[in-house]
């Protein structure tokens, strides 16, 4: 123990659970670290943030400024995908401190010979700090000072308290007491799209084009342009595997299925293969890495569904039963969730004495398909599977495959989710789906938004699923899933839809559930994406806003402000510069117009409380010019659910005229 340090570091942020596992962030993002670093006495300190890149062998240095109440802050910004790593290191600042007291006793009037002679007893220490070359202008000041204390004392107290001085000092600290943090921290740094998608999910059998017949993904591909042109960047597969047959759900999930009946792709493994195979009806490898060649020339990427569960006719079940629960008539456990049963879906056991080997065997699958080009899986309720299975098998992939992206499926309880989301997922289901009322939607987005959550859960926003058709989504006829669809893609950065059912708003449901009656999960349908009263032209309208406001592409920007209509839910988005600010409005009631007053947070927003501004529409392309921080809105859903408005500022150029920007 060194007994001159001095220095207390503590209330690091981001630190999640102690440093036990990185904080989150995507390339070009900065990393702004704060602390609470303070020092017994009054002396003056100095601190700074310590980081390296995923190449980097030695630190790199940030200086932190002093917020305020002891409070420290620096950033750094990231330049690669991988993890970077930071500390942060404080300590007393003997000269700052000197250049303070010195001031103080000038300005009293006091004698500073002795006091100058300390001063220049620690220039000349930071002189002996430094090299011959770079203690030049040190060396210099140094003469200039005493010089000055011989003859004019004013002029010797300007030159050692002026910014030249200290910032040459700087340069050259006295760390020999300096307390470095006590954790070595992490984050995560991930490709842009880990926090901004916009995903499209449908069921390649059921491609349309050829009535009652199964999908391939030749078919895949000819729709690949109308999904570009609704502005969605990630495609979504269910499972794409060989179908198990004994067991096999039919129609609606009955128990008994007839010849015709395709199953669901999430029983997944037969005869013709597992986890690693395709189903022979959807065409062979090649034709999928066809596929997303083709996406990628788009600007899509296709994701893969990570089910790691099996048919009874999985070859698994056969070469490894012990990766399997054995039940005590002989019989392996299938899936069930009681009373439900799941007889066509057998679930791994993480608990196998050969646990070792099945961890091995389910890294290769991922590896097997990054080796074909996907680099999104959408992992199947991995809340099932073991946290330490997870936390292994993401941290392996991203030392070779740093790119790769997981979305973890799990609508579960609030502690399961955020512990995946700490282990390693990039990005995460919620609960989204299930928040209707405007005090729902503040205090869920305030938790991920401003709370410590933001720092390893990214939220996914989905308004469907095939396993969920919302209550308000059955009821609510078009208008709710405009509303939902508005809601999702502006509170999120990503979201998605299940897209066929969503684009054509099916409301079906069956009796007294939230499940889509005659579900795609267990037959082939035959879309007319076309079908009046689609709402491709408002996804891709919606998208399109996306793409061309920078205030929709983060998370943290989001701010609720007030309204007096608790129909209505308000919120502000605006980038870092105040360069692109949206006002976003939304009735929440699918059924009547409702109306109210917003107020507007004008000072922040920088908006001149005494001049008027424009606010764009960018759903209705309408325009009007509000004034101060109360303005009227009314929204009609059988219209148009919400509003997106840009704000225009009334600005003066150097002409005698005002414009909006």
């Amino acid at each position: 123990m060194e007994g001159r340090e001095r220095i207390i570091i503590e209330r690091v942020t981001p630190e999640v659970e102690g440093g036990r596992y990185p904080a989150k962030r995507v390339l070009g993002q900065s990393v702004r670290v704060e602390a609470d670093i303070f020092a017994d006495g009054h002396d003056t300190i100095a601190a700074s943030l310590l980081f390296k890149g995923p190449g980097d062998r030695s630190w790199k240095t940030a200086a932190m400024s002093h917020l305020n109440n002891d409070r420290w802050m620096g950033e750094f910004m990231t330049e690669e995908i991988g993890i970077y790593r930071y500390t942060l290191q404080g300590w007393v600042d003997h000269f700052r401190t000197w250049q303070k007291d010195i001031l103080k006793k000038f300005e009293a009037g006091q004698d500073l010979s002795i006091d100058i002679r300390i001063g220049v007893a620690l220039i000349a220490e930071a002189i002996g700090r430094t090299s011959k070359r770079a203690g030049k202008g040190l060396d210099r000041l140094l003469e200039a000072i005493t010089a000055a204390a011989a003859t004019d004392m004013e002029a010797a107290v300007a030159l050692a308290t002026g910014e030249e001085i200290r910032s040459c000092m700087e340069a050259f600290p006295d760390r020999r007491f300096a307390v470095t943090y006590d954790r070595e921290l992490s984050v995560v740094v991930e490709p842009r799209r880990s926090l901004f998608s916009t995903w499209y999910e449908f069921f390649p059998r059921s491609c349309p084009g050829r009535n009652g017949e199964h999908g391939t993904f030749a078919d895949c591909e000819r729709v690949l342009p109308d999904i570009s042109r609704m502005g969605f960047d990630v495609l979504y597969f269910p499972p794409i595997h060989p179908i198990g047959h004994t067991k096999r759900k039919g129609k609606n999930n009955v128990p008994a299925a007839t010849a015709d009946d395709v199953g669901s792709p999430w029983a997944i493994g037969s005869d013709d293969g597992g986890h690693t195979a395709v189903h022979p009806q959807l065409g062979s490898l090649s034709d999928f890495s066809a596929l997303i060649s083709r996406a990628g020339e788009l600007g899509i990427s296709v994701a893969m569904d990570l089910a790691f569960q099996c048919s009874p006719d999985h070859p698994y079940v056969k070469d490894h039963p012990a990766w399997f629960r054995q039940r005590p008539d002989g019989t392996v456990q299938y899936a069930e969730n009681p009373p439900k049963k799941y007889e066509d879906i057998f679930p791994l056991n993480f608990e196998s004495d050969d646990w070792e080997g099945l961890w091995e065997e389910l890294r290769s699958v991922v590896l097997f398909w990054i080796g074909h080009g996907v680099k999104i899986f959408r992992v199947d309720n991995p809340h099932t599977k073991s946290f330490r299975f997870w936390e292994w098998l993401i941290a392996g992939i991203r030392k070779s495959h740093p790119e790769v992206i997981f979305l973890s499926e799990a609508f579960t309880r609030p502690k399961i989710m955020y512990r995946l989301g700490k282990i390693g997922f990039s990005q995460s289901y919620t609960y989204f789906t299930w928040r209707y009322t405007q005090r729902e939607f503040r205090e869920y987005l305030t938790e991920l938004t401003r709370s410590d959550v933001r720092e390893f859960f990214r939220p996914n926003f989905w308004p469907n699923t095939p396993d969920i058709l919302p209550e308000h989504l059955q009821y609510g006829g078009r208008p709710a899933f405009m509303m939902r669809l508005v809601l999702a893609a502006t509170l999120s950065p990503s979201y998605g839809i299940y897209g066929p059912p969503f684009e054509l708003c099916l409301n079906e449901a069956l009796t007294g559930k939230e499940e889509y009656l005659h579900s795609e999960k267990y037959e082939l349908k035959t879309w007319d994406w076309d079908a009046p009263g689609n709402l491709k032209d408002f996804i891709a309208r919606m998208n399109k806003i996306r793409r061309e406001n920078a205030a929709l592409q983060e998370l943290w920007n989001l701010r609720f402000c007030d309204v007096d209509n608790e129909n209505l839910l308000f919120y502000v988005k605006a980038a870092g510069d105040l360069e692109n600010v949206l006002l976003i409005v939304i009735n929440l009631d699918p059924a009547h117009t409702h109306s109210g007053w917003v107020t507007v947070p004008i000072e922040e927003l920088g908006i001149d409380p005494h001049q008027p501004y424009m606010v764009h529409d960018l759903l209705s392309d309408d325009k009007f010019i509000w004034q101060g921080a109360r303005n009227y809105v009314e929204l009609d859903p059988r219209i148009i659910p919400a509003n997106i408005f840009r704000v225009r500022k009334r600005l003066k150029r150097e002409t005698d005229f005002d414009y909006f920007m």
